[in-house]
């Protein structure tokens, strides 16, 4: 069974999540936050598997909260589910570690195995948020992801996961010890196997094809 930490600032949000969870057998809500504020030390205590965290906070914001756990090294992912479809709000939750996004009119049984799927070490996007993503980004093409048919190696997704992370070339050379220079190569080697020209777009064509 998964442990989810439930952070919303709306009580009647929280008490019906929990309550549609409930159903299942696969999940239990072990803790709730009304509050970013209060993340860090839940996760501390309780220890959840996924934590599933709203994005619009009146005191601490989940994309706040989001920075705060990447830089204290929490490794308990985060499943951001939210009511506003804002393709730059979900690059920001990318880049600071989000592992999923969903929007708050999903379904129990899509809401499941997102959970599942990220609590394994996976990772959760939604064809339709993807395809909202590339239609909004200003470097799209037309041959996104046309050329992704070579495999990347084990040093590559290892790279990949720390880009997806939100973190920078200099932070990945430090904790691989190896020079930046090696890295950005790595970098240019993978956004070329993937048939891409950014890292954002290297890191949605990942999580797409669940890769990460």
């Amino acid at each position: 069974m998964f442990k989810v930490l439930l952070v919303d600032d709306q009580k009647l949000i929280r008490d019906g999540i929990k309550s549609l969870l409930s159903l299942s057998d696969q999940v239990e809500v072990v803790g709730e936050c009304s509050d970013g504020r209060f993340v860090l030390n839940a996760v501390r205590e309780l220890k959840p598997d996924v934590i599933l965290l709203d994005m619009s906070m009146p005191q601490q914001d989940g994309l706040t909260t989001l920075k705060q756990l990447h830089q204290e090294a929490v490794a308990t992912p985060c499943l951001v589910l939210t009511t506003f479809d804002d393709h730059e709000l979900i690059l920001q939750s990318i880049s600071n570690g989000a592992k999923g996004f969903l929007l708050k009119d999903v379904s129990l049984e899509t809401l499941i195995e997102a959970i599942a799927q990220v609590a394994k070490g996976e990772s959760f996007l939604l064809p339709a948020i993807t395809d909202n993503l590339l239609r909004n980004s200003p470097s799209g093409n037309d041959n996104y992801g046309a050329t992704a048919n070579e495999a990347l190696t084990v040093r590559e997704v290892e790279i990949l996961r720390l880009v997806a992370g939100g973190y920078s070339n200099k932070e990945i050379a430090g904790a691989l010890h190896k020079s930046e220079g090696t890295i950005k190569n790595h970098v240019s080697n993978i956004l070329s196997k993937l048939g891409v020209r950014d890292r954002t777009r290297a890191v949605l064509l990942a999580l797409e094809r669940n890769m990460l």
